[in-house]
């Protein structure tokens, strides 16, 4: 079974107490465990990452890129948190495993929060963004990265 991965990046491990009123009350298990029960139904097996280290995200960013090149893995849904706005080298690791499918996700609409949220570095490198639908936006982002990129 191929797999998909979810990745999550810095302060993603507090949904659910870090402003409810911008993103709600659901956990990252929550989260977790809906984008893996959604995977399973469609096919895949789901690995997710929530990790406050960027270094961690993009060896797991690299690790798929292999895993997609042997066949493994469809490709990654991928919150980046503020890391978004501030990582370029996170932008040269999805560029560097361009075999490998990104749906940048973001459960808040970034731009209509403070301008500096405005800009992210990774958008240009991923295949498709998918912005402000809460948390039901990474089930946005798992059914088109399968829809899309279903081979």
């Amino acid at each position: 079974m191929k797999k998909i991965l979810l990745l999550n990046g810095p302060n993603l491990n507090l949904l659910g107490t870090r402003e409810p009123e911008l993103y709600g009350h659901t956990t990252l298990a929550d989260v977790e465990a809906a984008f893996q029960h959604s995977a399973a139904r469609l096919g895949y097996a789901a690995e997710c990452l929530q990790s406050n280290w960027e270094g961690a995200l993009i060896d797991k960013l690299h690790e798929y890129g292999q895993l997609q090149r042997a066949g493994l893995a469809l490709g990654c849904v991928f919150n980046p948190g503020a890391y978004t706005h501030t990582s370029v080298a996170l932008h040269d690791a999805v560029k560097g495993v361009p075999q490998l499918p990104v749906i940048e996700c973001h459960i808040s609409n970034v731009h209509a929060r403070e301008p500096f949220r405005h800009h992210s570095y990774l958008s240009p490198a991923a295949a498709g963004i998918v912005i402000g639908f809460g948390v039901e936006g990474y089930q946005i982002a798992l059914e088109a990265l399968v829809r899309k990129f279903r081979a």
